[in-house]
């Protein structure tokens, strides 16, 4: 079961694009659609937080810094990716995004959390390649250079915002509850200063944002968590490379996309760059070695660390992105790189 959740969570995060456009074609604007989404989440995460005391005794200083990744952070983030989606493909937004896995494990070296490996640096030079020929031309119509780079940019924030979300220490439901009520914050602060947030749309507009809210938001998350909970961070992060394939066949089923063949190589260097990433380590122990009780302390202690982080991180996609690089050797911790939301992408 933990598979097909963690596949389920993939497919709902990689619909958020397809609900996205058809509530544009419903009327619903950027802002109206990031307000509403982060609204009806945040409340549904928040009654499931509390139902469930994730939110219980949390220090006030994390408090505020789950609800300020939110406002600045997740915010900006999102933003970025729904401008760009109101102005290119939808299968286009997807890959662009889908190389903010590679990004974070960039980071994370620049920053010395994580050791170069060639693996790493294979992995990266794919990305850049394939990023490149996704770019080479539009999907369907004429290239809109502003929406590549919205795109773009939503993949830069996206990166430092899981960078930064990995330091938070709280669980992943408590981050999620506190992530998008802080972004409700920031769009309905956006929308008065505006003069208000037109809501007057057709009534299918409502349906699609129900959707983008419940289904690649809210249940996206939670199969995300469930999933890594049976099948573990590595396992988790693979099955979402789901994600954009998923995007990418909705969105030629419901408005007829076409990549171009060069684009499809690009997309399918993208791909490749993360499972690289995201491929387990080999195991330093050969099978059948059992390991002194010393060492299997450390090693327990190591694991607890590693899925302490995988599970703070696998927040920072709130969708939760769920993408925690692989080191080449096994002393080395596991990185986020994030479903979920992804969530995500957005």
């Amino acid at each position: 079961m933990g598979a097909l959740f963690c596949l389920l969570s993939a497919a709902g995060f990689g619909a958020m694009a397809v609900f996205g456009k058809l509530s544009y074609d419903a009327g619903v604007s950027v802002n109206a659609l990031l307000l509403v989404r982060f609204g009806l989440a945040g409340a549904v995460l928040l009654a499931i937080a509390l139902a469930r005391g994730a939110l219980r005794n949390l220090p006030r200083r994390a408090v505020f810094a789950g609800l300020g990744m939110g406002v600045f952070g997740y915010a900006a983030q999102a933003g970025l990716y729904f401008s760009a989606l109101a102005r290119i493909d939808a299968s286009l937004v997807a890959l662009i995004l889908y190389v903010y896995p590679v990004l974070v494990m960039a980071g994370a070296v620049v920053l010395r959390r994580e050791r170069a490996s060639r693996r790493r640096v294979w992995a990266l030079g794919l990305a850049l390649g394939g990023i490149g020929l996704v770019l080479s031309g539009a999907a369907t119509g004429r290239f809109d250079i502003v929406g590549a780079l919205l795109a773009l940019g939503a993949a830069i924030v996206y990166t430092g915002y899981i960078l930064i979300g990995d330091r938070v220490d709280m669980s992943p439901l408590a981050l999620a509850a506190l992530v998008c009520s802080g972004a409700f914050g920031t769009f309905l602060l956006t929308g008065f200063v505006r003069g208000g947030t037109d809501l007057g749309f057709a009534p299918a507009g409502w349906l699609w944002l129900g959707a983008l809210a419940l289904v690649s938001t809210v249940a996206a998350i939670l199969l995300f968590f469930a999933g890594m909970a049976r099948v573990g961070p590595s396992v988790a992060s693979i099955l979402s490379i789901l994600e954009p394939v998923v995007t990418v066949i909705a969105a030629a089923v419901v408005f007829g996309e076409v990549l171009t063949p060069i684009q499809w190589l690009g997309g399918a260097l993208v791909l490749s760059a993360v499972l690289i990433v995201q491929w387990p380590s080999r195991p330093s122990a050969q099978a059948g070695h059992r390991p002194s009780t010393q060492a299997g302390r450390r090693s327990s202690a190591q694991a607890g660390r590693q899925t302490g982080a995988v599970a703070r991180s696998a927040l920072a996609r709130v969708a939760a992105l769920r993408f925690f690089g692989a080191d080449d050797q096994a002393a080395t911790h596991n990185s986020c790189a994030c479903s979920a939301p992804k969530s995500p992408a957005a």
